[in-house]
């Protein structure tokens, strides 16, 4: 293989022929967009739209700086800084991989206690939109009542030190204060993460952080900034060892490529108090029916990776693509989410609900994508109670079937065991994994006492058609093995209308 080329600014026109680069001026650039969580998703994602952007020679004033409120973002911005905030994108096509070099982003701000640096950027007048991926369970939501939870001790000290804040809310909040103090303005607060009402939760946690310590800038922000709800998706698997082998492959030595499906939607309301790029000019989508493709999304594509991850995690199954050749983890996809969810999702432009589920189907079969069951099956807490249990409750209110739900709910407490059926032990994968293992381990003699955790299943334990047949599954899985369960279902056992 010939030399590698270390990416940089300086080496870009030295890149191979077949690696798309950037076609403007990086140097021309100046930032509009301050985003929190620098993580692959977003390079790939919404980092592309803008990039994609510049190509067409629009927008440059809205570049992006990067940012991070937690410990470990502090090496993601060191490998990014090395190479100028340039990150290679290969796309994982089952007909042939590409490749192009993203140049959105133009800074990397430092990670420090307080959050200073991150504060001082978003006050300047330039910034008019601060976007966030900061997973679904970051944002501090109760997950009994759906508010803000003002007693988790990050909020605690956030609200008690308004001016050195741990979290990305408080940071927001503090720089909001000085922008209205300085007559800079409000800016948009965008949410680029997997939650119902993204932005609606973003204003939640936002606003009601600022409550807690200055009722006036509360209401400020809350008439003044713009919080849009959007819908984002594409698959992106987590860099390893294989990813850094693939662009290799390339010609380029990059410490932190992201590798991605062909597939990428981003939906988004038309609600920016303060500007904002065109970013339909590259495939994105604003419209005012944001939660209708959302619902879509989360309850079809996020629902069904935790229909097929966790049980692919039980049996040893390494990847998402793997489970999808698994005859019974694939029929129970199809079933859950043709019987029992796809009937409570509403069409949108371009797909039925069943269209749908045929391009999910397509885009988890993917053999290119090195996605594994185990990421896909982290915070379980967050993701099953986001993505599966909203559809239980649908079916429960409009007597649909419900079994093969509850089937996917007992899944996920025999993988909270801590072991796959080959013995294997399942290290502890999710925030709340204490909890859950105890309360799994408790569930082999008593079933219903998984249920009874209220504050991921509400009152489902009192719900006779779910919850007896969530008994008679998560029975079933420990006497005779999870293929068996699935088996079973699948021929129509236990079917309750």
């Amino acid at each position: 293989m010939d030399e590698l080329i270390p990416l940089s600014n300086a080496a870009l026109g030295r890149m191979p022929d077949r690696v798309r680069v950037p076609g403007y001026d990086r140097k021309a650039l100046s930032a509009g967009i301050v985003h929190i969580g620098l993580g692959n998703f977003h390079r790939a994602h919404q980092a592309w739209y803008l990039h994609r952007l510049f190509d067409l020679g629009l927008c440059h004033d809205w570049a992006i700086i990067g940012a991070g409120v937690r410990r470990n973002d502090a090496v993601t911005r060191d490998r990014l800084i090395a190479q100028d905030c340039l990150t290679t994108l290969v796309e994982l096509d089952p007909a042939g991989m590409s490749a192009e070099i993203c140049g959105s982003m133009i800074d990397f701000l430092p990670v420090e206690d307080g959050n200073g640096a991150l504060i001082k950027a978003m006050t300047d007048p330039a910034i008019r939109i601060v976007a966030l991926t900061v997973t679904e369970g970051g944002y501090y939501i109760d997950a009994v009542t759906g508010a803000f939870d003002t007693a988790h001790p990050d909020i605690v000290h956030d609200a008690a030190h308004p001016d050195s804040p741990r979290t990305a809310f408080g940071a927001m909040v503090a720089a909001l204060k000085q922008r209205r103090a300085t007559g800079a303005g409000p800016f948009t607060g965008q949410s680029c993460d997997n939650l119902q009402g993204n932005g609606a939760v973003l204003r939640q946690a936002v606003v009601g952080l600022a409550r807690l310590s200055d009722p006036d800038l509360a209401d400020w922000i809350d008439n003044n900034c713009s919080f849009p709800n959007a819908m984002v998706d594409c698959i992106v698997p987590a860099t390893g060892p294989r990813e850094l082998e693939l662009v290799k492959g390339f010609g380029i030595a990059d410490a932190a490529p992201v590798t991605h499906e062909n597939f990428r939607q981003w939906v988004i309301e038309d609600d920016f108090c303060n500007g904002r790029p065109d970013w339909d000019k590259t495939g994105a989508t604003f419209t005012d029916r944001v939660h209708d493709f959302e619902t879509m999304k989360l309850r079809i594509l996020n629902g069904g990776h935790q229909v097929i991850a966790v049980p692919g995690e039980i049996l040893g199954i390494n990847s998402i693509a793997e489970t999808m050749q698994n005859p019974a983890i694939r029929g129970l996809l199809r079933k859950v989410m043709t019987d029992e969810v796809a009937r409570h999702v509403a069409p949108v432009p371009g797909f039925t609900a069943l269209e749908y589920l045929d391009l999910i189907d397509r885009r988890f079969s993917n053999p290119e994508i090195a996605d594994t069951t185990r990421r896909v099956a982290f915070d379980g807490s967050s993701r099953q109670t986001g993505f599966v249990i909203p559809s239980i409750r649908d079916g429960l209110r409009s007597g649909a079937p419900v079994t093969g739900l509850a089937l996917v709910s007992a899944l996920w407490a025999r993988y909270c065991q801590g072991t796959r059926e080959d013995g294997s032990s399942v290290d502890p994968n999710d925030p709340h994994w204490e909890t859950l293992h105890t309360t799994a381990q408790k569930a082999r003699k008593r079933p219903r006492a998984w249920l009874e955790m209220e504050q991921y299943y509400g009152d489902l334990a009192t719900q006779t058609p779910f919850a007896e047949a969530f008994d008679g599954w998560l029975s079933m899985i420990n006497a005779k093995g999870t293929e068996a369960a699935i088996s079973a279902y699948l021929q129509g056992e236990g079917v309750s209308r």
